[in-house]
């Protein structure tokens, strides 16, 4: 499975960034309905389900050609990540520097497993929030998930 994720990030991805959208996440995963293949895609100025039609269009064909999945059905879809996707690479901790969050933990610290603050910092090993007055580092690979603190 991850062999056909690489390669649509490798070979698609290009055709989809080509129009404007950033690929934020390529999925190859067992669904209910089968195999899904899913594209999530971002912009500047959001997406809405017009821009995802213009992108499964564009990359219909390619796609077509390409065979990643070597004549095995899958279903294809484009979708949003959504405004709560989880923060993941490092595109994400660098769109949301300075938002609330909210981390999740795998095991305690100081009697705790979740804690919130602002996004200040990262880099490929840490980040670190301000919760209050008191900063907070964590190691990324300690963090189970970390989620943008949506408020409407």
């Amino acid at each position: 499975m991850a062999k056909v994720k690489e390669l649509c990030e490798e070979k698609i991805s290009p055709i989809i960034e080509a129009l404007g959208y950033e690929v934020v996440e390529v999925e190859y995963s067992k669904k209910s309905d089968g195999m899904n293949l899913i594209f999530y895609i971002d912009s500047a100025d959001g997406v809405n389900i017009d821009d995802c039609e213009k992108v499964s269009k564009a990359i219909d064909e390619p796609l077509e050609q390409l065979n990643p999945t070597e004549d095995k059905p899958y279903i294809l879809s484009v979708s949003s990540p959504g405004i709560d996707r989880p923060i993941k690479t490092d595109r994400d901790f660098a769109r949301n520097i300075g938002k609330d969050v909210c981390v999740t933990l795998f095991a305690k610290i100081d009697g705790n497993k979740k804690f919130e603050g602002k996004l200040e910092k990262y880099d490929e090993k840490t980040f670190t929030i301000l919760g209050g007055d008191e900063e907070k580092t964590f190691e990324r690979e300690k963090v189970a998930h970390i989620m943008p603190i949506i408020k409407f």
